[in-house]
């Protein structure tokens, strides 16, 4: 069976884990070790049976820990080259991930690591280089789509293709034009290399899921921007407006910021 966890999911720090019933992996490491290995001792999850780390892209809130887990565990830790680079050129980024851990993804080329069949994804976003993750199991599969600044066609195919999604609902954009961050910052963040708005969010699943998709999560919403109850009902009206009722179509759940979301089976 397989499981996953989020341990935290927002500018603050992300990280989550899927895992089998030999192994698993940890996606993003932006949370602090200790944080992890006191998560992992409260769900029963042993670090000796994490196959690797996988990363998608090298912004602190994803990696700032991503060395130290590494040397911990001694896992691999499997990203594409600009990221690797990006990963050893971040100050935040204490402690780096040794050369003889790191492992190269190419987009489109799927991966083995234990018991998961891993395939990255381009995504647009203002990093070194970000991708997602389509990851097959048991005859599911699980995509994560994180940090989005704009859904392509390559991303529309991949929530066709999913029984499990992870999406990226960020922001409300009536929220982002009128809080307080400076102009430059709204602009950022709202445009194609930033981060998705709850109503891009709900479109990109309603205009390409299809029936076999089981489990939605709603990841990285902003705390100046969004708020977890406001993101829902977006979501929800608009899914409504195409037919589709979450919740009876698909579950839909919504991580939390900064503590972890519990562990959901798939």
């Amino acid at each position: 069976m397989l499981r996953f966890l989020s341990l935290g999911s927002g500018s603050s720090g992300n990280c989550y884990c899927l895992l089998t019933e030999t192994g698993g992996v940890i996606i993003d490491a932006g949370i602090g070790i200790r944080t992890l290995k006191k998560t992992f001792f409260s769900y029963g999850i042993k670090p000796a049976k994490i196959d690797a780390v996988i990363v998608t892209h090298d912004h602190a809130d994803h990696i700032k820990a991503v060395g130290a887990v590494s040397q911990e565990f001694k896992l691999p830790v499997y990203a594409t080259q600009a990221v690797h680079q990006g990963i050893a050129d971040n100050y935040c980024v204490h402690k780096k991930v040794p050369l003889d851990l790191q492992r190269n993804l190419q987009y489109n080329q799927t991966v083995q690591i234990g018991e998961l069949s891993i395939t990255p994804f381009h995504v647009p976003h203002d990093s070194t280089d970000c991708v997602g993750f389509k990851i097959e199991a048991e005859g599911k599969t699980f995509v994560l789509m994180t940090d989005v600044g704009h859904v392509t066609e390559e991303m529309q195919q991949m929530i066709s293709e999913a029984d499990y999604l992870v999406i990226e609902a960020n922001h409300d954009l009536e929220m982002l034009t009128s809080g307080p961050y400076p102009e430059y910052l709204k602009q950022r963040i709202a445009g194609q290399n930033g981060h998705l708005s709850n109503s891009s969010c709900a479109t990109a699943i309603a205009e390409h899921m299809t029936e076999k998709l089981r489990h939605v999560w709603l990841c990285h919403l902003s705390e100046e921007n969004n708020h977890p109850e406001l993101a829902r009902k977006t979501i929800e009206t608009i899914l409504a407006s195409y037919g589709i009722v979450a919740g009876a179509d698909f579950q839909l759940d919504i991580l939390k910021r900064k503590m972890p979301t519990g562990i959901f089976e798939l």
